[in-house]
């Protein structure tokens, strides 16, 4: 019997039920919200690690499959290890095949057996610094799917205002003169997106688990 255990944080039973919905294949709007929330941290640690885009796609279709294959043993247990670690294993091994069939040489696998949130606790991480960047690309997901958001809920020109200055670091008399702004529009825009998008973070960093 597949059980899920129970969390007290208000947004781990959102998650946690999504997992659980996993385990249907034909539930097409589960599969896209899980595509939408962790594809970009898969292919952007394939990329880092060295391999092409087309290399690093073929990454992120591995490792939903495999996440695919296990959902319907998959146990979600927080005492064992996160979903974020358990993920993380997942994209690791594809990263590893993809390398490997670069290289068309035979390898011996550490990582042989199961995908289980048990195996985690066991499982050595052969490449120095991929766990953080795994990490990096977490976080910076994170950022995006929250960007994403509160684009969403503001006017066009205040959030390009906010992306220009904010997040693209152009100077303010460039984003003045290119969107026929004052500079105290843009620092409004500022105040107004900065919190919102530090909101969105805060909630997505317990919901990502």
């Amino acid at each position: 019997m597949i059980t899920v255990q129970e969390e007290s944080n208000a947004f781990l039973p959102t998650r946690s039920s999504l997992l659980v919905r996993l385990k249907e294949w034909d539930d097409a709007a589960s599969w896209d919200e899980f595509f939408k929330s962790y594809n970009r941290s898969i292919l952007g640690l394939g990329l880092k690690r060295g391999l092409t885009r087309s290399e690093a796609e073929e990454v992120v279709q591995e490792t939903m499959f495999a996440v695919a294959r296990q959902m319907p043993d998959f146990n979600y247990n927080r005492a064992v290890g996160s979903f974020k670690s358990w993920l993380f294993t997942i994209t690791r091994r594809a990263i590893g095949k993809q390398l490997t069939k670069r290289l068309s040489t035979p390898t011996s696998s550490p990582e042989a057996g199961s995908d289980s949130m048990e195996s985690l606790s066991s499982y050595a991480d052969p490449t120095p610094g991929l766990e953080e960047q795994w990490d990096q690309e977490w976080r910076q997901n994170i950022v995006q799917i929250a960007m994403d958001r509160v684009r969403r809920k503001v006017k066009p020109k205040q959030f390009q205002m906010f992306d220009l200055y904010v997040t693209q670091h152009l100077p303010m008399d460039q984003v003045t003169r290119m969107l026929n702004v004052s500079s105290a529009q843009v620092y409004m825009a500022k105040l107004r997106i900065s919190p919102m998008i530090r909101h969105e973070v805060s909630a997505l960093e317990k919901k990502l688990i």
